[in-house]
């Protein structure tokens, strides 16, 4: 055991290749967020962006990155023109550097093939490869948990370019772990962030939401206009599984509030449905953003002009997988409140059906296409100024900037998307991936020094005292100083990860509930 562990140790402490998942058009947005994070090798490709790092960016891209869903480190890439090549390919790998005698492990796949059209077939002759290798080696079966792994595998095939990867993330990472209650139909973690990053909004103004339902926009726009890690509330990723897992490294990572920020404006959440309202403030607070966050029942028929600066970007109903009367006048009115209770700020709207956006009457300045779900969608932003366009300009006004037309530009991809689902027999298991065939980056590197690391794990003092405040120095303002987080953490444990004698609390249930 403590060979198989030497050796995976060895592999994995050196600079290596690493993939990060996402949705379609927000690929721009997850390669400027692993650039800041330090990435080396970054490269945009289809539902994905490749790069290298160490463990610790490995730990980091799980514990901060807003906009991806999965992070992935490859470990073989082959070419297979049948199943019987996949199983033999599979069989090559030494397993018992990775799975020990009493460990589980767990395979999926993902595969745009028109040799192999079915992912369970191929999963299920990735299972058998391992399973078979090891009972020849070792005279035992390892066993198969779906549900709760010790290893888990993703292998993809894009024609018969194979990768085969380790998930370091395991639940996807749009699974936040705030969400106490959700509405019908509720937009992804993942893509509410990508939104709001496309906006350029970072908590220069207030920002409001004026159909909020379970308040996803708004607990997402407190994590980026604070800087703080989305992985705050997670309870587990898949690599604190792995042999290697340096639990002090992850400590440091997880209790470095060095880069939050203080933030000065205000969050506002309304929706005509006070189920909504109710939901919304649950998972406000259990986030702990109460001081900057306000939701109320409001229907956004009554809007009124807001006295500070502000944005708007939300999510109205489409019609399409929440039964709504009445959808047209719904939109007439966006566009009615909008230009008459919204001058001089910006609003972004999410939507599906051109007849909706029709409704709005406003031209908008940008149109970004995104995917919610299935859904091929729209961003668009509309800019409420008075006077004329020509007049706006001749003023100095922006209408796009270089990086919102490079964003526009991204439609002929949807087109190119809609013609390759198609070809498609299971387009509900892979939509959410697509790493295409890709030519990864071979470098080996040497690992650079790291100072400054936590003191033995038993000895460090937990982020919180017994009276619920926060030990580490107050990291944000607002009104009576200090931060108010230490009030809503009260309520709900807190983010302590550990206790007072150092032993972890991750694995203990945080929060009452997750989203299905």
């Amino acid at each position: 055991m403590q060979t198989q562990i030497a050796i995976f140790h060895s592999i994995m402490e050196q600079n290596f290749e690493l993939i990060a998942k996402t949705f379609m058009g927000l690929e721009p947005v997850l390669a400027k967020e692993l650039t800041q994070l330090g990435a080396n090798d970054v490269q945009i490709g289809r539902r994905m962006v490749s790069f290298t790092g160490d463990k610790e960016l490995m730990y980091r891209a799980n514990f901060q990155l807003h906009t991806a869903i999965k992070i992935l480190k490859p470990i073989r890439h082959f070419k297979a023109s049948s199943a019987d090549d996949v199983y033999e390919e599979i069989k090559k790998i030494d397993w018992t550097e990775y799975l020990a005698d009493d460990k589980t492990f767990a395979v999926d796949s993902v595969v745009f093939s028109d040799e192999f059209r079915h992912s369970k077939f191929v999963s299920y002759k990735v299972k058998d490869a391992i399973v078979d290798q090891l009972r020849e080696r070792t005279g035992k079966r390892p066993n198969i948990s779906v549900s709760n792994p010790d290893l888990r595998l993703h292998i993809h095939i894009a024609e018969n370019d194979c990768t085969l990867c380790l998930d370091s993330s395991g639940e996807s990472l749009h699974r936040r772990g705030y969400r106490q209650e959700s509405v019908e139909a509720p937009i992804n973690e993942v893509l509410a962030a990508g939104i709001i990053m496309m906006t350029g909004w970072q908590g220069d103004t207030d920002f409001i939401d004026p159909m909020c339902g379970s308040g996803t926009f708004l607990v997402e726009a407190a994590l980026i206009a604070r800087n703080m890690a989305p992985g705050l509330f997670r309870k587990e990723y898949a690599f604190e599984k792995w042999p290697d897992f340096d639990a002090d490294l992850f400590d440091h990572i997880y209790n470095d509030d060095s880069q939050e920020r203080e933030f000065t404006h205000h969050i506002y959440g309304y929706d005509v449905d006070f189920k909504a309202v109710n939901t919304a403030r649950m998972n406000v607070k259990a986030a702990g953003f109460s001081d900057c966050i306000s939701v109320e029942q409001q229907d956004f028929k009554d809007f009124t002009q807001p006295q500070e600066k502000a944005i708007i970007v939300t999510n109205p109903p489409y019609g399409e997988r929440i039964s709504t009367p009445n959808l047209l006048e719904t939109y007439r009115m966006i566009g009615e409140r909008l230009k008459h209770q919204f001058m001089g700020n910006d609003a972004w709207i999410l939507s599906y059906r051109e007849e909706c956006f029709e409704q709005i009457g406003l031209k908008p300045s940008i149109k970004i296409p995104l995917y919610n779900g299935s859904l091929e969608c729209e961003l668009r932003k509309y800019q409420m100024f008075d006077g004329k366009m020509k007049q706006f300009r001749s003023e100095g006004g922006t209408v796009k900037t270089d990086e919102e037309k490079r964003q526009m530009a991204q439609a002929h991809r949807f087109k190119k998307e809609r013609e390759f689902k198609q070809r498609l027999t299971e387009q509900e298991e892979n939509e959410e991936g697509d790493i295409r065939s890709f030519t990864f980056h071979r470098h080996e590197f040497v690992k650079e020094k790291r100072g400054d690391r936590r003191e033995e794990r038993g000895e460090r003092k937990p982020r919180f005292n017994k009276d619920g405040d926060d030990r580490r120095k107050p990291a944000f303002g607002g009104k009576g100083g200090g931060n108010k987080r230490s009030n809503d953490n009260q309520n709900r444990g807190g983010h302590e990860r550990f206790n007072r004698q150092g032993s972890s609390k991750r694995n203990n249930k945080r929060f009452n509930g997750d989203e299905d």
